[in-house]
């Protein structure tokens, strides 16, 4: 028997033919699998393009061809589609800084203002992660300000590396302090580290590389002690951290730096599902974090949404748990977003 949000379809046909509509509906509209809730989830991983970004990485010509052709429009019916109620967007890599401060800055304050635009226009449809000018300091303390006092962003977007020096580098803790002092939410998107990315031919690194970078950056953090001192910043890891969960046993040397341990600190850290919805990726994440710390991400535009939910739902999760990961989980760390 075929349904329609939870209609029998002959019950459906005979309510139409009622009122004289049922010829008006094309029979498409009964085989495909209709939503069976409004959209509930929250994305944490949702990338958006401003003007003078595209501009930027297509300039440049980063391949990115997604990020090009990214609409607000485009990201609303993909959220109707795959059942996302709001998604909180950030700038992708390779960000905003190529060299000059003034144009960082410049371009920096283009991404938060377009972003919080998309708010204002789409009322609880859109968050936003600030864009940074890192690693211009006194560029990036400004913009922290602005965002958080003026735009009301949700939290600051990090790369995990500027010009080589990760986020637990001393050169950062300016802004380390000011996010604390704040206890603001810093969400963290890999970066393609200049080392490493020519090292296999036709791209074929650059996912590899990206995780790799997240675990640069944490592992940064944890042997620095900087996530000890700058305790009250709650971290948000793209992609699961990276492969810092099956690297568990090579963080060890940092629990002299850590008063409360290693474990203590990587469970206080939250883990967006992005690219590791698979059962291998997720049985090392979910050993690892308390599911209180999965947060949904998609890394939209690159991914849809439903990917992500059928490998979750694939994987061993309770309902309340997958429940927990798609939205609850998000509504604790921004409660703004509980009337969604």
């Amino acid at each position: 028997m075929s349904h329609l949000s939870g209609v029998p379809r002959r019950q459906f046909l005979q309510g139409l033919a009622a009122l004289g509509t049922v010829s008006l509906i094309p029979e498409f509209a009964f085989t495909a699998q209709a939503p069976a809730t409004q959209p509930y989830r929250i994305d944490t991983h949702c990338h958006f393009s401003s003007p003078g970004f595209i501009a930027e990485i297509t300039a440049r010509k980063t391949g990115q061809k997604a990020l090009m052709d990214w609409t607000p429009a485009m990201t609303i019916e993909a959220m109707d589609r795959d059942g996302v109620a709001t998604s909180i967007t950030s700038t992708s890599e390779p960000n905003v800084w190529f060299g000059d401060d003034a144009a960082a800055r410049k371009l920096a304050r283009e991404c938060n203002d377009y972003a919080a635009r998309l708010m204002a226009d789409h009322p609880k449809r859109f968050g936003m992660f600030a864009t940074l000018p890192l690693p211009d300091v006194d560029g990036a303390l400004k913009e922290i300000e602005y965002a958080l006092d003026t735009l009301n962003a949700d939290g600051v977007c990090f790369m995990t590396s500027y010009e080589g020096k990760y986020l637990g580098d001393p050169m950062f803790a300016p802004v380390m302090e000011e996010l604390n002092r704040r206890k603001a939410i810093a969400y963290t998107h890999p970066f393609r580290a200049a080392c490493c990315q020519n090292l296999l031919p036709n791209g074929w690194l650059t996912g590899i590389e990206l995780s790799n970078d997240t675990t640069r950056t944490i592992a940064s953090l944890l042997f620095s002690g900087a996530v000890a001192r700058y305790s009250d910043i709650r971290f948000i890891w793209s992609h699961g951290g990276g492969s810092v969960p099956f690297l568990i046993g090579r963080f060890g040397g940092a629990a002299r730096e850590l008063p409360n341990g290693l474990i203590y600190e990587l469970q206080k850290f939250y883990y967006d599902t992005a690219q590791i919805y698979n059962p291998y990726a997720l049985a090392a994440l979910t050993k690892l974090v308390p599911i209180p710390h999965i947060l949904f991400g998609t890394d939209y535009p690159f991914n849809a949404a439903e990917t992500v939910a059928k490998g979750l739902r694939d994987y061993d999760f309770s309902a309340s748990d997958l429940h927990a990961i798609e939205r609850d989980n998000a509504v604790a760390l921004f409660p703004k977003y509980k009337s969604v």
